[in-house]
Order: structure tokens, then C-alpha cells, then sequence
């Protein structure tokens, strides 16, 4: 086998869909001798933030001197950056042989197409475990996929689990309100284990308060104040944002509440946030040409509002040239309402993906939110970077998959894929009995 045909088989899988449930991923996990049962773990789910978050807590327990697994999704441009340890993604040789093992063990357990299959993520996340394990990792950041509850990440039992915020996203699969969504979130809650969180809706906060106290699980709610508190007080984080100082107070926090566990001393933490780094993000980047662009996936409503204020923040005054394109499962008027009012133009892009909003009908949404702007329609990414090539500040925004693809166009990944970006699509098939819809 190739990584070609590792990469295809991986492909394959995705026809599956996403089912969301632990059955398949207890399932194979067994099968490979549970290896989540010799691992350490932190979990972190939320609407916003928990790449962010996983990145500073990598980076602070491997300051630390441990030997740090990572675990994330979406991938931008290779499906490495998936499963890294020491922040290193895993090698093409490993993905190869671990989906060959992936392979005869689907085909001992399951019925070609049968529905019951396990799907691209259910897979992917064994592979992790079994990396990881081979590594000799001595903690591994674990970020859940969707939700929480019956997302495939939930087979572990953590050190601790973090839920950074909840907000409006995937309501189709988590729910209409925000109690719901803050439902299946909690559902990575176990008994006795701690808990963080910077959740601050009353009605989020809510049902995380009561699945916490119904757990016996030790509740520490971060709020705005520790932000401003040792050593965020002083420290220059390399990622732009408010809200990212927020998600280094819930790092923060947790290696505080793990403290007894793992200890890690203040200066070592202040050293591990220096470090840093998730690309993506509110990443800014300088062109050969001397042209500005800032990359941010604002792949939500909420999403869009932090990368508004960090246009205010950073940029006062600048009118950048808007660079666009969002799934259609997501709130895009409001996106387009709340991004459009402070770009100097708009060029709205489709992005690679099944789920693709048309650029068509986000145009109307941002002349409705600022008339007076020009609103230019494009079939592809490349096609709008060829029109901008004489705008000194460009944002492109939207989606995490636009972004990946944004740095392929503009050569700012270290590493290249083959077509690998499609691997995020999914859909989901299939919901166990009374999850939310």
C-alpha cells in the first residue's frame, strides 16, 4: 500500500457518513486492546476555541518536558496534523500501516457497506490511540470532533475535561438552543473528574452546572477577570485575539487544576503560551510583494464577531478587501451581516466542499448589510486572489476549509497534501435514539 492508497482508503470511508455513537469506536478500540486505557488525556470540547486551546495546552505540558500526543480536526492542508506528537504530524509510513491494520480489522468486524460500518472518524480516532500508544505519549490533548456526548473522541476517561464555550453552531446535530448544544457538550463529563470551562450563557452554563454536580465532578468556571491575572497579566500571547487570551485562561486553568497530578511551574506555563502556535487563526501573513493578509477561519456566527472585533482592534480604521466563503449549514447572514459592514469590497468565493454555500446568494446578504460596498462573485479562491492582486490588505474568512486552502494557493504550508482537504467532508447518516436534532 502507498500513502496514495491509504489517503483513497481513508476517502472511501467517508461514504459512511459521521454516526454519531460509541458503539463502533468501543468496537474497534477493543479490537486493538484498548489502548485508550494506557494513555493520559485532556478533553476539550466546545463551540469556539478548542483547537486554540489544545494548541496552548500542548505547548505548555511539552515546555513542561512531557512527551505531548495531539489530536485535532479539522486538518488544513494534510491529514498529518490530524494526530501529531511533540507537534510533529504523524508520518506518511504511519498512516499507512495503521490503515492496513484499520483495514483487516474492519473487515473481521463488519459487513462490507453494511450501514452499521464505522465511518472516516471512528477510524481515524483509533489510529490516534494506537499512534499515540506506540509514541509513548505521556499526555495526549483530545479534541472532540462534534458535540461531545456521542462523538467518537468520548471513549476516554480524562485527567480532565474543558469546555471552552457554547455558542450557536451544527444545531441541526446539537439542537436549536443553547441548553441543548451545552447537553451534548457536557456529555464528555465523567464522574470525578474536573471540570473547566469559560462558558458565560446563564442558560449554558446552566445544564454545565447541573451534569457537573450530578457527576461529582469538580466545576471551575474561568471568567473574564482571570484574564488579567498571572501570568496573562503580562504575556504577550503570539496569537491575535481577545478571545484568545480567554482560551489561554482556560488553559491556564486547567493545568492549575491538574497541578497535583502534573505539576508545571508558572514560569514554564508563561513559556509554553510564548510558544504557541495554531495557524489559521487570526494569522497574519506578509506577502513577498509587501501585501498584508490575514487568514481567520470564522467558521460561525460566533466566529465572525471575534474576527470583527479583531479587525476593530488591530486594524482600526483599515478596510481590508474581504475574501469570503461559508458552508451553507452555517447562520451565513449573519456572518455576511456582521463581516461585510468593514471590508472595502467583497469577493465571495465558493469553498471546496459539498456543503458549499453559492456565492450568488451570499451577495445579496452583504449588499443588504452594506450597500454602498461592491460585491464581485468568483468561481474560485485563486480566481478572487487574481483579482486582489493590488489590494494591500486582504481577510480571507468563512470556513477552516478555505483557509487550508488558501495557504496551499499562497505556499504558506510547511507540508503538502495530495487532495487531502476533501477528507473533512462529512454528513451525518445516522442519530442514535433521543439525541437531540
Amino acid at each position: 500500500m502507498t500513502y496514495q492508497d491509504a489517503i483513497q482508503f481513508l476517502y472511501e470511508l467517508r461514504w459512511f457518513g459521521a454516526k454519531f455513537g460509541l458503539d463502533n469506536t468501543l468496537k474497534l478500540a477493543e479490537m486493538v486492546g484498548d489502548p485508550q486505557n494506557r494513555l493520559c488525556f485532556i478533553h476539550v470540547a466546545g463551540t469556539n476555541g478548542k483547537g486554540s486551546t489544545c494548541a496552548m495546552l500542548e505547548s505548555i505540558y511539552r515546555a513542561a518536558g512531557l512527551r505531548v500526543g495531539l489530536f485535532t480536526s479539522p486538518h488544513l492542508v494534510a491529514f498529518g496534523e490530524r494526530i501529531q506528537v511533540q507537534r510533529q504530524p504523524i508520518p506518511e509510513s504511519a498512516v499507512v500501516r495503521l490503515v492496513e491494520e484499520m483495514q483487516g480489522l474492519l473487515r473481521q468486524g463488519w459487513e462490507p457497506g453494511s450501514s452499521e460500518h464505522p465511518t472516516f472518524f471512528e477510524v481515524v480516532t483509533v489510529m490516534a490511540l494506537r499512534y499515540f500508544v506506540e509514541q509513548r505519549c505521556e499526555l495526549v490533548i483530545w479534541e472532540t470532533g462534534l458535540g461531545g456526548r456521542l462523538d467518537a473522541t468520548n471513549i476516554v476517561t480524562p485527567l480532565a475535561s474543558l469546555i471552552t464555550n457554547i455558542q450557536y453552531d451544527h444545531q441541526k446535530w446539537l439542537g436549536e438552543t443553547l441548553a441543548s448544544i451545552a447537553a451534548e457538550k457536557a456529555g464528555i463529563i465523567k464522574l470525578g473528574i474536573p471540570v473547566v470551562t469559560a462558558a458565560e450563557e446563564p442558560e449554558a452554563l446552566k445544564v454545565i452546572r447541573e451534569t457537573a454536580h450530578s457527576r461529582n465532578a469538580p466545576l471551575r468556571e474561568v471568567t473574564v477577570a482571570e484574564m488579567k491575572q498571572p501570568p496573562l497579566d503580562a504575556l504577550e500571547l503570539p496569537l491575535l485575539g481577545r478571545h484568545q487570551k480567554m482560551n489561554a485562561a482556560v488553559a491556564v486553568a486547567a493545568v492549575q487544576t491538574l497541578q497535583p497530578r502534573i505539576p508545571v511551574d508558572a514560569e514554564i506555563i508563561r513559556q509554553g503560551l510564548s510558544q504557541v502556535h495554531w495557524p489559521g487563526r487570526l494569522q497574519v501573513i506578509a506577502l513577498s510583494d509587501g501585501r498584508k493578509v490575514l487568514l481567520d477561519g470564522a467558521h460561525n456566527s460566533g466566529g465572525a464577531e471575534i474576527l470583527a472585533a479583531a479587525l476593530k482592534e488591530y486594524f482600526p480604521g483599515a478596510k481590508p478587501t474581504l475574501v469570503l466563503g461559508i458552508l451553507r449549514d452555517k447562520d451565513w447572514a449573519a456572518m455576511c451581516r456582521t463581516l461585510a459592514p468593514l471590508a472595502s469590497r467583497v469577493l465571495l468565493v465558493p469553498v471546496h466542499s459539498e456543503r458549499s454555500a453559492e456565492p450568488h446568494g451570499l451577495a445579496e446578504a452583504c449588499q443588504q448589510a452594506n450597500p454602498n460596498i461592491q460585491v464581485d462573485e468568483y468561481q474560485s479562491l485563486s480566481e478572487a486572489l487574481a483579482d486582489a492582486t493590488h489590494d494591500n490588505f486582504i481577510t480571507i474568512a468563512g470556513s477552516l476549509y478555505l483557509i487550508g486552502e488558501a495557504m496551499e494557493v499562497l505556499g504558506l504550508s510547511s507540508l503538502t497534501g495530495i487532495g487531502e482537504r476533501g477528507l473533512n467532508e462529512w454528513s451525518a447518516t445516522s442519530l442514535p435514539p433521543g439525541t437531540a436534532r
